[in-house]
């Protein structure tokens, strides 16, 4: 869908028809305020396969050789950081217990990659359909050229996952994957743990270099090439880690992600932005504050409202859902 302000084709409007033979289609059934259940269905596939598809069961773009290259290089240069922290460690170079922070850090970071890039980062699939709240302020909705389907706001269609990706930020080939709706979480917890690692390393290597002149500071002849090496790596981790965080923050603070961010700019736009903040929960789930911290996927408070979309069986499922508490209610009185 095209930015605020900028000019929509109307080609890539989708009209939506809700006669249904001579009848007129009802809509469903409205959840009132604070009305909330959980949908436990699963819809997704059960084939033993990999890709991007929707009948694929297991998220991996596979088909980006360079992505595919980048992506197994942070787990080179993330194994090598520890492996080169664990000798550090088993030299007496540091204390044991730093090598141990350091270890359980970079497995937090390879952690938090491996679900930013296995996870389905919001993928929009071809049955989805407007929410309701969408229907009633417009008739029309924008639609993908290439997917043929509905296009959500601030969705955008990904040329490498050949996929439309809800609340798309962009394709990051560090991960292989796009930053979608889905996997903002697991791709800022690999910021923030990437970050710390860099600057906790940094900080135990200047320590020993500037400030401590025992001997058992000194470190082990062969390690300190490892050393010299690594210090290079954690300067450069750190400083794009650190623009990646800002940029995510900045896309949080505003509600405008990086692609729509670079259309406004080049459109002239940017004022005309009438974007809302994302909401942390949006990101992160409703599940606890002790879940932020982890790379497992968020519980959304409103699922359909945070991808965009909806898709119709899922209503079916909400209207027989809200049909038994509308029975049950009437029998209990």
């Amino acid at each position: 869908m095209a930015c605020c302000g900028n000019q929509i084709d109307k080609s890539e409007y989708l009209e939506y028809n809700y006669d249904k033979g001579d009848k007129h289609q009802p809509p469903p059934r409205i959840r009132a305020n604070g009305e909330k259940y959980i949908d436990t269905f699963n819809e997704q596939p059960w084939a033993f396969s990999f890709g991007t598809g929707e009948e694929k069961g297991i998220w991996m773009n596979s088909g980006d050789q360079a992505g595919s290259i980048m992506a197994s290089l942070v787990w080179l240069l993330m194994s090598y950081s520890a492996v080169t922290v664990t000798l550090l460690a088993v030299t007496e170079g540091i204390p044991p217990i730093l090598g141990m922070i350091y270890t359980v850090l970079c497995c937090m970071a390879l952690a938090s990659h491996a679900k930013t890039s296995l996870t389905d980062p919001g993928s929009v699939p071809r049955a989805a359909v407007p929410q309701e709240e969408q229907r009633r302020e417009s008739p029309s909705h924008s639609m993908c050229g290439q997917c043929q389907t509905f296009k959500p706001p601030m969705s955008h269609h990904c040329r490498i996952c050949n996929r439309c990706v809800s609340r798309m930020d962009h394709h990051c080939p560090w991960m292989n994957n796009c930053v979608g709706a889905a996997n903002l979480k697991h791709f800022i917890l690999f910021l923030l743990y990437t970050w710390t690692c860099a600057a906790y390393s940094l900080t135990i290597f200047g320590w020993n270099y500037f400030f401590c002149a025992d001997d058992d500071c000194t470190f082990h002849v062969l390690v300190i090439h490892l050393v010299r090496a690594m210090t290079f790596l954690c300067i450069g981790a750190f400083l794009f880690t650190s623009s990646m965080l800002m940029n995510v923050t900045y896309g949080l603070m505003t509600g405008i992600g990086t692609i729509d961010r670079l259309k406004k700019k080049a459109t002239n736009t940017m004022s005309q932005s009438d974007e809302e903040p994302i909401a942390l929960k949006d990101v992160f789930g409703i599940a606890g504050y002790h879940t932020w911290l982890l790379p497992i996927d968020p519980v959304f408070e409103d699922y359909d409202r945070v991808m965009g979309f909806s898709t119709p069986q899922r209503l079916v499922r909400e209207q027989q859902f809200m049909e038994q508490v509308a029975e049950n209610g009437q029998g209990g009185r």
